[in-house]
């Protein structure tokens, strides 16, 4: 009988697996490493990620394909192509940098944050984050998403004798097994209607569904887009957010800001453009909607943080980072409506490598000033750049480029193109609608931008930098910067590969 699979194709699956790798590693080695020992688990996964990373290089030349079905080597469940690269390097390297965050979190607060458990969720988080975006087939892209939720939970609320942490993971966990029954019942009705679970296959058989089960296939296609839309914090069902963020270790919040969306967006993309993209009259107009209602409430409650003076900083980045999931959305949704799906989703890609350089770096910042303050209040920022003026610039840098003005040319760049692709598409209320919230975040970016350079109430506070959160800033400093002089080289590195 022969095999139902191909060879297994060891390099092109390298990256996530490395990660797995490192992972269950840092399990075994816990047992056996002494206490004083044990930062070093921290830096072995940072070495982890990096070798990682670094293996997506020799997969640049060529699309690679592997896990196929005998006889059609077309049909694969796992490929490396441009698209998957470019999230890859997203999500190993958002990792590698939340990963240095980690490793002076942990150290201040080991008491009660155990390492080798923080660690070994943290890569297996990643290795399933990293795994996503290569699936070609709707049972491995629901393992992937869940091999990235489940240790993501425990992360959250690994925190001993924390009530908010407890409470975060709470309600994360809820919305998140919510989010992927609701998938799971969609994909069933799907594989029901087209008897396969391969994304090409479900793209070629869903157009031609038996008569009898139309229904039943627009309604799997609609439950599949609201359990990714939980994923994406896509309002209506944004609600965990805000509390998860402030009641997670902050390294963990700045990972579920990025990778988390990454993860959710990708899976999106794959699911609407490549599976169904014969019902993009169904998900286009959803996506349109659910985009303008939630970058609106993302950027209405981001401004509404800010009519109390104890305000938390990680929750303005919280809301702000829904704001921010409403105008990654927009490009998903003009590929609907658009002759060229390639280009809007390469928007996509593109605003989502700006957007996670400089909110990690803004988490970085974050991560500085919480030493000093525990609470992490707006407030606390005040006459920053009297104390540090190097790192004040930086923070200065990344909300300009998440507000998109000058000199944060990259921000700026990137919704233009993501506006642009709106207008290609049609969706001129859209652009309209996007147009407004932009105005709206200056208010609250620039207010806390004004708040770095006034002048400190009493005397400034002094804030030591470590090695691992010097090393976040300047690499996401100097990615920030880099891109801002050659904005075109991001549309150039996300050229999809897709069609």
């Amino acid at each position: 009988m022969s095999s139902l699979v191909q060879s297994v194709d060891w390099l092109a699956i390298a990256p996530p697996t490395i990660t797995a790798v490192v992972g269950l590693v840092v399990l075994v080695a816990d047992l056996f490493v002494s206490e004083t020992r044990k930062p070093l688990l921290g830096w072995l996964s940072v070495a982890g990620l990096a070798a990682a990373t670094l293996m997506l290089l020799p997969l640049l030349d060529a699309d690679r394909s592997t896990f196929c079905l005998v006889g059609d080597e077309g049909v694969c469940s796992y490929t490396a192509d441009r698209f998957t690269l470019v999230i890859q390097f997203l999500v190993l390297g958002g990792a590698l940098l939340a990963a240095l965050l980690s490793v002076t979190a942990l150290k201040d607060d080991s008491k009660r944050l155990p390492e080798g458990e923080y660690w070994f969720l943290f890569l297996s988080s990643a290795a399933g984050a990293a795994l996503l975006p290569a699936s070609r087939d709707l049972a491995t892209l629901v393992v992937a998403l869940e091999v990235a939720s489940l240790p993501a939970f425990a992360l959250v609320g690994l925190r001993h004798g924390d009530r908010k942490s407890s409470e975060a993971a709470l309600k994360f966990f809820l919305s998140s097994v919510t989010a992927t029954a609701v998938s799971l019942l969609g994909i069933s009705f799907v594989y029901a209607a087209t008897g396969t679970l391969h994304l090409t296959l479900v793209a070629e058989r869903v157009q031609n569904v038996d008569g009898q089960l139309h229904t039943l296939t627009q309604t799997g296609v609609v439950l599949t887009l609201v359990g990714f839309a939980f994923k994406t914090a896509a309002v209506p069902f944004h609600f965990w957010v805000p509390d998860t963020y402030v009641g997670a270790p902050l390294p963990i919040a700045a990972y579920l800001s990025v990778i988390g969306k990454a993860v959710g967006f990708s899976g999106l993309i794959l699911v609407t453009v490549v599976a169904l993209p014969s019902y993009a009259h169904v998900w286009g107009p959803a996506l349109a909607v659910l985009a303008a209602l939630t970058m609106t409430v993302g950027n209405v409650g981001a401004l509404a943080q800010q009519a109390t003076r104890a305000y938390s900083a990680v929750r303005l980045l919280a809301w702000s980072s829904v704001g921010q999931a409403g105008y990654l959305l927009v490009p998903i949704a003009a590929a609907a409506y658009s002759g060229d799906a390639e280009k809007s989703i390469g928007s996509t890609v593109a605003y989502a490598l700006m957007y996670g350089a400089v909110n990690l770096g803004a988490f970085a910042v974050a991560a500085l000033v919480g030493r000093a303050h525990r609470l992490n209040r707006v407030a606390d920022y005040r006459g920053l750049y009297a104390a540090s003026p190097l790192t004040a610039l930086l923070l200065g840098f990344f909300l300009l480029c998440l507000a998109g003005l000058p000199p944060g040319i990259i921000g700026l760049f990137a919704k233009v193109t993501v506006f642009s692709a709106a207008v290609d598409a049609g969706l001129g209320w859209l652009a309209v609608v996007m147009a407004v919230n932009v105005v709206i975040a200056l208010v609250y970016y620039l207010r806390w931008t004004a708040l770095l350079f006034r002048a400190p109430e009493g005397e400034p506070v002094k804030h030591r930098l470590p090695a691992p959160l010097t090393a976040a800033l300047a690499l996401t400093g100097v990615l920030g910067v880099a891109l801002s002089g050659a904005p075109q080289l991001v549309l150039r590195f996300t050229g999809t590969g897709l069609f």
